[in-house]
């Protein structure tokens, strides 16, 4: 047995020519194939980069929208609840001097009174209720950013009003 046939590989022309071949292709695919390659996948780096990064500033500027949504309808309810314990107190004071005048004349003026402070508050609340349907519906086209249809519009303005009543009673 000689040592060159116990050999895995035998190195003979073709293996010279195959080598050769296998060096040239890879030396053309590094020369024109890698850069474009490279140059695509950076592109495509960087448009995911700048896609996430506008997704991030959307996100946090819709944040923003909504924590100034939330004050001004904060806002909106401590002005009704002003507004309906100033009734409240003049309803409380006006019924103390009806008193010192006399009972029928206080009676009838007590009653007068508070069909006028019903009517005042029932205007207050009204004044209120369309103020937040007003800030609803522009914080919701800010939001959403498109403007609702009538029955959309209906739906979030009564929930925003029943939202306000609700608060307003606690």
């Amino acid at each position: 047995m000689y040592l060159d046939d116990a050999s895995i590989i035998t190195i003979n022309g073709t293996f010279v020519i195959e080598l050769v071949a296998f060096i040239l292709m890879i030396a053309v695919l590094w020369r024109w194939a890698y850069p474009a390659i490279a140059a695509a996948a950076e592109g495509r780096q960087k448009l995911i980069a700048e896609q996430l990064a506008e997704a991030e500033k959307r996100n946090r500027e819709a944040e923003q929208r909504l924590k100034d949504a939330e004050a001004k309808l904060a806002d909106a309810r401590a002005q009704a609840q002003e507004v309906i314990a100033g009734a409240a107190r003049s309803g409380d004071q006006l019924r103390e001097e009806l008193k010192a005048k006399g009972e029928e004349d206080a009676k009838r003026q007590v009653e007068k009174a508070l069909k006028e402070i019903e009517g005042a508050r029932q205007q207050a609340l009204q004044s209120v209720r369309t103020e937040v349907a007003g800030i609803v519906l522009e914080v919701t086209q800010k939001v959403i950013g498109e403007v609702l249809d009538g029955k959309s519009h209906q739906k979030l303005i009564d929930e925003a009003i029943r939202e306000v009543g609700v608060g307003g009673n606690r």
